[in-house]
């Protein structure tokens, strides 16, 4: 430890004038064990400044470095914990409280020791010492510098002190003149005794030689303490006169005061008078348009509107605290409401004239209309309205109930108006489509335009005669099979759907303009939805709390401005979606293919109408409507499947081509066109799918059941139809099915070859069924000419029963019966008979291969060769 005190002596403290008296080896109590010093030192130059001093060991080297420094006076508490057990532990308290733990107790006692000495000698202030060992306090200690503090240190603070230079020369002088002190150090100190008492008696030789000095000093100082008397008498006077002019000053401070407070009041007064002038007076014009103007002209609309919007800013301002308890305040806020109420009603019975007005003169065009297919226009009626869209909006931040009893009136009288012009407009569309009134006669359809009567939905069981005998109705896949039927009708599909198409065109921009029109007549497109909102008819969604509708019975929701427009026009236009309804019902009446027009129309003007606002009243009324055409498609579908599992068949004719397997493919062809392009391509696809799985189901149904026509007859010729169809349309949906319907007409057709041409050389045929069966049992073939039954004698017989003649005889019998079982729409006897030839022709490699192998060198042929039998079969069809 001294070896560290020099050093920080040496490196630290004397670079600085300071002295190093204690030292201590220390670390933060209760955290990682990082040593420091704690020092005591003081300043060798006057006037002595104690410090503890903080010393660390650096990180980079093995010096120290000086961390922190607190003066002794800083100094509150020292705090050693224990007084009675050795305890490392210690606390100074500076700003903050500093705990430290010493390395030994010795050390911290040691320290602590010093810092009393220092605080007793250099501050005298009050540091508490806290659990620290009496032995450790010294009672006393004399004061002064010279003193020194003894202490556990084997140093004592003041044993030597430097001499400074002119005490050096001092002393070189003294020496100089006593050579002698040297040898004699008592002879020295009497001689240096002698001159001090020397010093001494001139020093109070000087003392007394000032007396007089003295005297005439403190007769001044008497003199002065009289002056002084004097001014302060003076300073007294002078106070009193100051006193009373005080008193006048603050009289008229306080004066000035009054002054200026009703200075200032009177400012405050007139700007609040000129705030109430401002904001609250209305102009006597505008007074007079509230009460008498002209609200039927374009100037008088506007000089109302203008006059409203005044009344409407002088209604709403806010009036700072105590304005609403003046008279003239409420007198003028009795006028002004006055005026609202007395406007509100004049401009409510004027907009309810305008309504019935505009309405008279809308009625008179619906004649004109009458005759041809379209709707009357409402943009005069909106044009004129929407003069009136500021005043509206007025009225809706003014009076509310007034506004919805307005609102309420135009929705019931324009909903009147728009349901006799469409209910009329239909009826027209009906009359084009059927050429009758009241909807064809409730659909019995007879009138001019040739419609056949009866329902689609009752097929008459008809059995089937040849290419199938058609039904009476012709919405069919069994009516569809006929061309000529289905060539007529083209032209009556074709005039629906152009009629169904201009119904719909005309519907669209009337719905948009009403509901644009509604937006900004009523104001109800300035604010955000709000969350919960309700659904039509008034059914409460995500919470809505009941409000006002309007219109006849309100029921109570409170629903977003967007909602209110939506609710407007679901009463407006009630009946479009029950018309629409209807005229979907009576073209399915008329020919239920009928829906897969409107399916293509309704989806594009329902995709249009999304792309436009997906909340209009327009899309969601096209889109529930939709939904009644998709449902009448799929009713269509169902009931092409359920006409073909009726289909029944006569017993005693030949089936043919299933009219149904023809009739799939004019429904295709029809599809086809009209979904080119569509938006709902998939429906399509599916009916596709269920239509062409029920005709394969039903062909192998009907085939089960034939008895006049082989059952792969009837699947042979009807899969190659529907083969050829689905090929020659490439409907991409049905690849699948189209490779279904080659493999069951290939495999049929070469079913029907086998079983038709069967075994033609019947006891030849028979005769190598036995060689094969004896090669089978393991006779060699070579050695089968030595059984008795198949010797060489017995093969000679047999071929002679099948000369070329008999041969060419039994393959024309033979093409007879194949050209009764096939029909003449499908043409399939030519590929039929070129099959039987090439299974003929095998048939007679097969015995001719037998015949070598297990007759060798026998020369026994064949009466006949495979030229022959090209030329049987070649001659055969051309006879035919």
């Amino acid at each position: 430890m001294t070896a560290i005190k020099h050093a920080l002596q040496r490196d630290i403290f004397t670079p600085n004038d300071e002295r190093l008296l204690s030292i201590v080896n220390v670390c933060k109590a209760g955290k990682k064990k990082k040593n420091c010093f704690l020092c005591a030192t003081v300043t060798t130059e006057r006037p002595v400044q104690v410090k503890v001093v903080k010393v660390k060991k650096s990180d980079k080297g093995d010096f120290y470095k000086r961390q922190t420094a607190w003066e002794l006076r800083e100094l509150a508490v020292v705090d050693a914990k224990d007084a009675n057990k050795e305890n490392p532990e210690f606390d100074l308290h500076f700003e903050k409280v500093y705990r430290w733990v010493a390395s030994s107790t010795a050390e911290k006692n040691s320290f602590i020791s010093c810092i009393w000495k220092l605080n007793q000698r250099y501050l005298r202030k009050k540091i508490d010492f806290v659990s620290v060992s009496s032995q450790l306090l010294e009672e006393s200690v004399p004061s002064g510098e010279n003193q020194s503090v003894a202490g556990g240190d084997e140093e004592t603070l003041d044993d030597y002190q430097e001499l400074n230079a002119r005490e050096e020369q001092d002393i070189e002088i003294m020496m100089e003149g006593c050579e002698y002190a040297i040898s004699n150090a008592e002879a020295f100190a009497e001689k240096l005794s002698s001159e001090l008492q020397v010093l001494d008696g001139a020093n109070i030789q000087s003392i007394m030689a000032s007396e007089k000095q003295v005297n005439i000093l403190m007769q001044l100082l008497d003199e002065a303490l009289n002056e002084v008397d004097t001014i302060e008498g003076k300073l007294s006077s002078y106070e009193e006169m100051l006193q009373s002019v005080k008193e006048q000053m603050d009289q008229i401070s306080q004066s000035n005061h009054l002054i200026q407070l009703s200075n200032t009041n009177n400012v405050r007064l007139l700007d609040e008078i000129e705030f109430l002038v401002n904001h609250m007076d209305l102009s006597k014009g505008h007074i007079k348009a509230l009460q008498d103007g002209d609200l039927s002209s374009s100037k008088g609309i506007e000089a109302c509107t203008d006059a409203a919007e005044a009344l409407l800013q002088c209604m709403n301002v806010a009036l700072r605290p105590g304005h609403d308890k003046l008279h003239a305040v409420k007198q003028q806020q009795h006028l002004f409401n006055d005026l609202r109420e007395q406007f509100a009603r004049r401009l409510t019975n004027h907009l309810n004239n305008v309504f019935v007005h505009q309405g008279h003169d809308q009625s008179a065009t619906l004649a004109q209309h009458s005759v041809e297919l379209s709707l009357p226009k409402h943009n005069p009626l909106h044009r004129d309205l929407l003069r009136y869209a500021k005043l509206m909006e007025w009225l809706k931040n003014t009076q509310c109930e007034k506004y919805e009893g307005l609102t309420g009136n135009y929705v019931d009288y324009i909903a009147r108006l728009y349901e006799r012009e469409i209910k009329d407009f239909f009826e027209v569309a009906k009359i084009k489509m059927t050429g009758t009134t009241k909807e064809g006669k409730k659909f019995g359809l007879h009138g001019s335009s040739g419609m056949l009567t009866g329902s689609t939905s009752s097929l008459n069981k008809l059995p089937i005669q040849g290419g199938g005998s058609r039904r009476s109705q012709s919405s069919s896949l069994l009516d569809m099979g006929n061309m000529s039927a289905s060539d007529l009708d083209v032209a009556d599909r074709t005039k629906f759907d152009k009629i169904f198409e201009q119904v719909l065109s005309e519907l669209e921009p009337l719905c948009l303009a009403e509901q644009d029109f509604i937006s900004k007549f009523f104001k109800l497109q300035q604010q955000p939805s709000m969350p919960g909102s309700t659904a039509a008819d008034g059914e409460e969604v995500d919470g809505a709390v009941p409000s006002r509708h309007v219109g006849g019975e309100r029921p109570q929701f409170t629903t977003s401005e967007k909602e209110m427009v939506r609710l407007m026009m679901n009463k407006i236009f009630h009946c479009i979606e029950v018309e629409l309804n209807n005229l979907i019902a009576l073209g399915d009446k008329i020919d239920s293919f009928n829906s897969l027009y409107m399916l293509v129309k309704m989806s594009h003007h329902v995709w249009t109408a999304e792309n436009v606002d997906p909340a209009s009243y327009l899309s969601t009324t096209l889109g529930n409507v939709l939904v009644t055409v998709k449902r009448n498609f799929d009713k269509c579908i169902s009931n092409q499947i359920k006409q073909m599992e009726e289909v029944k068949i006569s017993k005693k004719s030949k089936v043919g081509i299933l009219p149904f397997v023809t009739g799939i493919e004019q429904f295709a062809e029809l599809a086809e066109t009209i979904f080119r392009n569509a938006e709902r391509r998939g429906d399509l696809d599916k009916a596709y799918v269920k239509l062409i799985r029920a005709v394969y189901f039903n062909v192998e149904k009907v085939a089960n059941e034939s008895q006049k026509t082989p059952r792969d007859v009837v699947m042979m010729e009807n899969f190659h139809h529907i083969f050829s169809t689905l090929s020659r349309l490439k409907i991409s949906c049905l690849e699948t099915e189209r490779k279904e319907a080659k493999y069951k007409y290939t495999d049929h057709l070469q079913s029907y070859v086998i079983y038709s041409l069967g075994q033609p050389l019947e006891k030849l045929n028979h005769f190598f069924e036995g060689v094969e069966a004896r090669v089978a049992q393991g006779v060699r073939e070579e050695e089968v000419s030595y059984q008795l039954a198949f010797n060489k004698q017995e093969l000679r017989k047999v071929i002679k029963e099948y000369p070329g003649k008999e041969v060419k005889k039994g393959l024309d019998n033979l093409y007879k019966k194949v050209d009764k079982h096939l029909c003449e729409e499908e043409n399939l006897l030519q590929v039929v008979w070129h099959s039987m030839q090439d299974e003929f022709i095998r048939q007679y490699k097969h015995f001719v291969g037998l015949i070598g192998r297990c007759y060798p060198g026998s020369g026994i042929t064949m009466d006949f060769t495979i030229q022959d039998i090209l030329e049987y079969f070649s001659s055969i069809a051309q006879s035919h």
